[in-house]
């Protein structure tokens, strides 16, 4: 556990950590008073236990904390960032080309920022910047199954058996790759715009998975990274993930 007990008498050392009312009030749940009722009610849970004395105290940097379920992270002295990558940027914070890489797109950021997986200088779309090394490693890694949304512009008319064989497997030449969803957006002038789901993030997947299928890609764009949206965010711009989209992203990589 994370918690102390109420304070011990003033001859003693005070315990460590921060009252847990305190704790939620900073990280935007609601009004300490506020809190306070929430965890009167039962609705605060801290490492797996319900969690209602008022005195308890956590250890913000450690705790797993949940209101009714849903996981906050308490406040935080990392950096999380969601961009929309435009395309032509490389997926570099310092380009040795001198091509506009992702630093050109954090103006006034200081600190040091690495970026989480890549996407090709022709595809645009989402991509998270962050300065929490073991969180960039989990998100990465492709045994925690994050699911990637993206959406392609693509040549030729694509058909319904197209949509079948994605969904149940396309052999490529360094193995299988298997798409969660796959759906036909809109078809016009003899190209096809269409929508795919994959948990995976081989080098130019889902370009080689629709030139396999007869479908070679025209543009490319990342739109979602599990619960992260990009939503109304303009290419270029870049913004904090909420606090909902963090907690998700910790209870998904199990951090």
């Amino acid at each position: 556990m994370t918690f102390d007990a109420d304070s011990p008498p003033m001859s003693e050392p005070q315990p460590s950590g921060m009252r847990l009312q305190k704790v939620l009030a900073q990280s935007g749940v609601a009004s300490r008073r506020k809190c306070e009722t929430l965890m009167a009610d039962g609705r605060v849970e801290v490492d797996g236990e319900t969690v209602t004395r008022l005195g308890a105290r956590v250890h913000p940097e450690s705790a797993v904390i949940r209101v009714d379920g849903v996981r906050i992270p308490v406040a935080q002295r990392h950096v999380y960032l969601v961009a929309n990558k435009p395309r032509g940027v490389v997926s570099t914070m310092a380009d040795e080309e001198g091509r506009l890489d992702l630093r050109s797109l954090l103006t006034g950021r200081e600190g040091r920022l690495f970026h989480v997986g890549r996407l090709d200088t022709d595809t645009d779309g989402l991509i998270v910047l962050t300065n929490d090394g073991e969180f960039a490693h989990r998100l990465a890694h492709p045994s925690y199954e994050l699911r990637k949304t993206y959406v392609a512009q693509v040549d030729g008319v694509v058909k319904p058996r197209v949509r079948n064989h994605v969904l149940a497997g396309v052999v490529l030449e360094d193995g299988q790759v298997l798409a969660d969803e796959f759906r036909v957006v809109g078809t016009q002038g003899g190209r096809s715009m269409v929508e795919l789901v994959i948990h995976e993030g081989r080098n130019h997947i889902v370009r080689r998975l629709l030139a396999h299928v007869g479908h070679p890609v025209l543009r490319l764009s990342r739109t979602a990274i599990g619960p992260i949206r990009l939503g109304s965010l303009r290419s270029g711009d870049v913004r904090e993930l909420t606090s909902a989209e963090l907690g998700t992203l910790l209870d998904s990589v199990g951090m």
